[in-house]
């Protein structure tokens, strides 16, 4: 009301409007937010180190040096962090649902990647039941250090497992921060001021 009566005494018309309106708007464009994250490079990196963890599980697994009972969840886990890298990837087309989607992935993934960080440094003090009686017998002394060789190859293996999942944890989380900007899940969309400038009517 007092707005009316000041532009009624400046002799504004109400058809006339200002020549300065500020507004706050949905910011249409906040889905490329997520670009920002490269989820291609960081989707690639969970895609190809989840690989590399499945393919060398699976070479101890071949060559007796694993129990398959404590690797299946390891397998599992693995498995899960490479489906969120490839949602991340194809999250790229910035469709809702696909972020939604790797949103959840990403999640799981976290989960699935400290799940594998403990395991991995369980497995890293485990000793190998196989090598316990070589400790003991020097008849077997060259069979007892190839043994023991093999422990140690191991043991180095799983410390840089808990690296690797430790990096995979990492990229989860980012990705995993990066969705939750766009979808808005913990946050009402954020709305953007939008300045609109007028030109005054040309007076004949």
């Amino acid at each position: 009301m007092a707005d009316e009566a000041a532009m009624a005494e400046d002799g504004i018309g109400p058809a006339q409007t200002p020549l300065v309106e500020v507004s706050f708007q949905k910011n249409i464009h906040r889905n490329q937010k997520y670009l920002e994250a490269e989820p291609k490079a960081l989707g690639v990196t969970q895609i190809g180190l989840s690989v590399f963890q499945i393919i060398c599980v699976a070479v101890f697994l071949a060559k007796g040096l694993s129990h398959i009972g404590i690797d299946i969840p390891f397998f599992i886990s693995s498995i899960l962090v490479l489906i969120a890298g490839s949602v991340a990837v194809a999250a790229q087309n910035l469709h809702l649902p696909t972020l939604r989607a790797c949103l959840g992935m990403q999640i799981v993934a976290s989960g699935a990647s400290l799940y594998n960080v403990v395991c991995s440094l369980i497995k890293m003090e485990d000793t190998p039941t196989y090598c316990w009686h070589y400790y003991y017998d020097n008849s077997t002394l060259r069979t007892g250090e190839i043994c023991h060789s093999i422990e140690n190859i191991r043991s180095h293996f799983y410390a840089e497992s808990v690296l690797i999942h430790a990096a995979l944890l990492a990229i989860s989380v980012t990705l995993a921060a990066y969705c939750c900007k766009v979808v808005n899940c913990c946050a009402p969309a954020p709305r953007m001021t939008v300045i609109t400038v007028q030109a005054p009517a040309v007076q004949q």
